[in-house]
């Protein structure tokens, strides 16, 4: 080596001591004002992962579980992740050398001397670029966390997809106990269109009496098609949610609804935020977009690239490796002047940072609000079942009370028949109401999310 490239290297140590990775700033608390404990049952945080197994139903689990290997939302969250893998592994790549290889081979011949010249090459040439400020860590760092938010946004989408098959199975549950409600109540109208006939021949009872009641039975008819509709539909739905291109193959055995054990403990809000993905994951694009900057901060300043080869040569092919050359090159490059295009991208990536930033405040805000609407709703609803069954006994009572009434000639058939619309009514009401009671439930599992979906394996 002589003098003038050890000057070379010397400078070149000499700098790279003095550089300065550039790195991305410690954030301060992300959660500023979070509340210390829920509005209602603030407890210790239930781990218990698989919820569907609370309703002690083999059958729904067996579909969450034939959903979670089907369902195409879960396909594409997969292909979303393996791609991002790719990205991570390309990116991290660049911190190593690259080494390639050339060949090449040339006759060439004179007419005028009738003879040919030949010529062979063999070349390995290498490339590697000093990472002096940390653009290229930075940018492997933010692949990196692109990529465990892909694997949190696969975790959210399972979680999104057992609450929905949970809420289209309980549904269909709740629309055959509404027919088969339904269709008990048309039994007994139509006995009572049969009584009121009776009467009407023996002159106990008018005409009009006859044609109120058999306004109600067709009333009640009604009815039937159109839960039979939306029992329909919801099979549709869990068949789409499960994958199914033929929708005829759902079955469900089931005929009554779960049973709802207590309330979960859910723990303090610090406790749901760690436990739910569509969280961790906005977390994570946030610190993905600060090494972004960093990277882009990077990239205004030099870069020192190291250069070689081994290059082999020679005019008949059997000698090719007998003689070499070895080169070994460094290079610096920088900007002098690009328009405002590298500064432009330090803005445009801290302007990603703030919008992400954003992100996570409102990803939080909102895990907060559906643990607390949960909460409050299945409160609220237990409340009004419980309420709703008092009404059902009163109407039940008004109503036997006042077809005794009738039957004695005391009062008019109307009266009958605004008690016995009511009762059947709140009859239907109640099914309505175990399917709301039911839904809270399985949207409160969602809210706090859950480790049970880091369990999954690509089918």
């Amino acid at each position: 080596m002589n003098r003038h490239m050890t000057w070379v290297w010397g400078a070149l140590v000499a700098l790279l001591s003095s550089c300065t990775i550039f790195a991305p700033e410690d954030r301060m608390e992300l959660n500023p004002g979070l509340p210390e404990e829920f509005s209602l049952y603030s407890e210790t945080l239930d781990t218990t992962n698989r919820w569907w197994e609370t309703f002690q139903s083999p059958e729904l689990s067996a579909l969450i579980d034939e959903a979670l290997r089907n369902s195409p939302s879960i396909q594409q969250a997969w292909a979303r992740l393996a791609q991002a893998e790719a990205v991570t592994a390309q990116t991290g790549a660049e911190r190593l050398p690259s080494v390639g290889y050339s060949a090449r081979g040339e006759a060439t011949r004179f007419s005028n001397i009738d003879t040919s010249v030949e010529s062979y090459s063999f070349s390995l040439p290498a490339m590697y670029e000093v990472d002096l400020w940390g653009r290229i860590k930075s940018q492997t760092e933010a692949a990196e966390l692109d990529r465990k938010a892909s694997r949190e946004q696969l975790n959210t989408a399972a979680i999104t997809l057992s609450s929905q098959v949970g809420i289209n199975w309980i549904g269909i549950l709740a629309q055959r106990l509404q027919i088969v409600v339904i269709h008990k109540q048309l039994e007994v109208n139509q006995t009572s269109l049969k009584l009121i006939e009776l009467r009407f021949r023996k002159s106990l009872s008018s005409a009009l009496d006859i044609y109120q009641q058999r306004q109600t039975v067709f009333g009640t008819k009604s009815r039937i098609p159109l839960a039979e509709l939306r029992e329909e539909l919801l099979f549709n739905e869990l068949a789409a949610l499960l994958g199914m291109l033929n929708f005829d193959a759902v079955h469900i055995s089931q005929i009554q609804l779960p049973i709802l054990g207590t309330l979960p403990s859910i723990g303090i809000p610090a406790d749901v935020l760690a436990n739910r993905p569509d969280v961790r994951a906005a977390g994570l694009q946030l610190y993905s977009a600060d090494w972004q900057v960093s990277a882009a901060r990077a990239g205004r300043l030099p870069a020192i690239r190291l250069t070689g080869s081994l290059d082999y040569g020679s005019s008949n092919v059997t000698d090719l490796f007998d003689d070499w050359a070895a080169n070994l090159a460094a290079s610096i490059t920088g900007p002098i002047f690009d328009g405002g295009r590298r500064k432009a991208e330090v803005v445009r990536t801290r302007a990603v940072a703030d919008e992400r930033l954003a992100a996570y405040r409102e990803t939080v805000i909102n895990a907060i609000k559906e643990v607390e609407d949960s909460l409050v709703s299945e409160q609220k609803q237990r409340e009004f079942i419980g309420l709703l069954e008092k009404q059902l006994e009163a109407a039940r009572r008004s109503h036997e009370e006042s077809v005794n009434r009738y039957r004695n000639g005391l009062i008019e058939y109307t009266t009958v028949l605004i008690q016995l619309n009511t009762l059947q009514t709140l009859e239907r009401d109640r099914v309505e109401a175990q399917l709301n009671l039911l839904q809270y439930r399985i949207n409160l599992y969602r809210a706090l999310g859950g480790s049970w979906p880091s369990e999954l394996e690509k089918s």
